[in-house]
Formats: structure tokens, C-alpha cells, sequence
């Protein structure tokens, strides 16, 4: 008499195992979206604050106003020094987030502190996620 089991699956196997993977991925998909929100946000945040940092440091060295215009609709932000476009950042088209700000642009002047009256509270979403950049009016960066 052979005892070796049958070697292949069941109806029922299958349709098991199908279920299980199907509630695996039900749990795993929603959880990746989120986790490349809050990834996307925060590469664009770091590099606003890159910018943001690059924009005093030029303004300092070179001992002249350096300004950051915010374009909120189209979700960039441009470095600019009178006679030169530093950096052009499309936050919106490389990273699929959202930018609102306080104001539409900021200035360092050539001690490297900001120019004019308010801070300036720039945010970045994407999704359920979101990072806030607070530019004091000596023109530190937090986020």
C-alpha cells in the first residue's frame, strides 16, 4: 500500500491561501501610500530649508540682498540674488506636494537676518502629510 500524500493543492488550499494574501495586502497598501506622503513631504521640506539656508549663506558672503520668491500656485520656490537666479525649486512637480506660505516671498539682507516686518510660515502637504518651515525675523530656519 503507498502512504505518500498527493502531491499537489487543493481547490480549497488555493482559495485559502488567495484570502490571506488578499487581506495582507489590504492592510499593506493604504500604509505604503502614507509612508511615500510623508517621505515625499519631507525631501521637499529638507530642500526648501537647503535653499533656504543656501539663499543667507549667498547673502552673507557676497554682502548683498538675497531674496526667496514663493510661488504658492505652482508650488516653487526661487533663489535670487539681483543679478542671478540661484536655484529654481519645483516642489510641486518633483515631489507631488502642496506649498502654502504666509507671504509670497523673503529677503536676507547682507548680515544674513530677514527683511521685513513678520515671520513667514511656509507648509508643505501631500496627502494626510505635512511639515511646517517657520523663517523667524533674523532669518533662522526651523522645521
Amino acid at each position: 500500500m503507498n502512504n505518500t500524500p498527493p502531491r499537489g493543492t487543493s481547490l480549497i488550499e488555493l482559495v485559502v491561501a488567495l484570502a490571506l494574501l488578499s487581506i495582507v495586502l489590504l492592510v499593506a497598501v493604504p500604509a505604503s501610500a502614507a509612508l511615500r506622503d510623508r517621505a515625499s513631504v519631507r525631501s521637499a521640506s529638507t530642500e526648501l530649508a537647503a535653499a533656504l539656508a543656501l539663499a543667507r549663506s549667498v547673502s552673507v558672503a557676497e554682502a548683498r540682498v538675497t531674496a526667496v520668491r514663493l510661488d504658492t500656485a505652482s508650488g516653487t520656490a526661487v533663489v535670487l540674488t539681483p543679478t542671478d537666479t540661484l536655484i529654481d525649486l519645483p516642489l510641486a512637480a518633483r515631489y507631488g506636494v502642496g506649498l502654502s506660505a504666509t507671504r509670497d516671498s523673503l529677503a536676507y539682507g547682507p548680515t544674513g537676518r530677514g527683511y521685513g516686518a513678520a515671520n513667514t510660515t511656509l507648509t508643505l502637504r501631500r496627502g494626510r502629510a505635512s511639515d511646517t518651515i517657520v523663517i523667524s525675523r533674523l532669518g533662522r530656519v526651523r522645521y
